[in-house]
Order: structure tokens, then C-alpha cells, then sequence
């Protein structure tokens, strides 16, 4: 899969599940490419999520909530997730 079918799933993903204001799914592999353990077909994301009903639980949970929705992505293509709520 590339890069930009899966910005598209994780949005609607995360869409679907979650009230959102706003969501923003950045490609961050660029920055780890000369380590060990780079996979071509794995990325490094980076995800700023703008969601008052996520702001109205705690990080761990939101954060919990999140990986949930995206578990197929994690096991299969996303190496690495940094995830921003607001």
C-alpha cells in the first residue's frame, strides 16, 4: 500500500469512529530511513487529531482509542505513530 491510500484510510477510519474538528496525517519515514530496522513498505506517521470528544477523556485512553480503530494499519504498514490531540 502507498503512502496516500493510507493517509486516506486513516482519516476515514478515524472520522468514522470519532468526532472530529480537524485531522491531519503526516508522512514522517523520511526521518528514518538510514535505521536498522527501515522497512520500504512501513511508515513513520505522524497524526494531529482535533477532537473535543477526545479532549474530554485522558491521554492514555484517546491515545488507546485511536490504536484500536487503526489496528489492521499498525499490524500491516505503520511502523512507528505519534499521535497529537488538541
Amino acid at each position: 500500500m502507498n503512502i496516500i491510500e493510507l493517509i486516506k484510510i486513516i482519516e476515514k477510519k478515524i472520522r468514522s469512529e470519532i468526532d472530529v474538528q480537524d485531522i491531519v496525517v503526516i508522512d514522517k519515514s523520511y526521518l528514518h530511513k538510514k535505521h536498522k530496522n527501515y522497512q520500504k513498505n512501513r511508515y513513520h506517521l505522524k497524526i494531529e487529531v482535533k477532537s473535543k470528544a477526545l479532549k474530554k477523556i485522558s491521554r492514555l485512553e484517546s491515545s488507546k482509542k485511536i490504536y484500536k480503530i487503526l489496528g489492521k494499519e499498525l499490524k500491516d504498514y505503520i511502523h512507528s505513530i505519534q499521535i497529537s490531540i488538541s
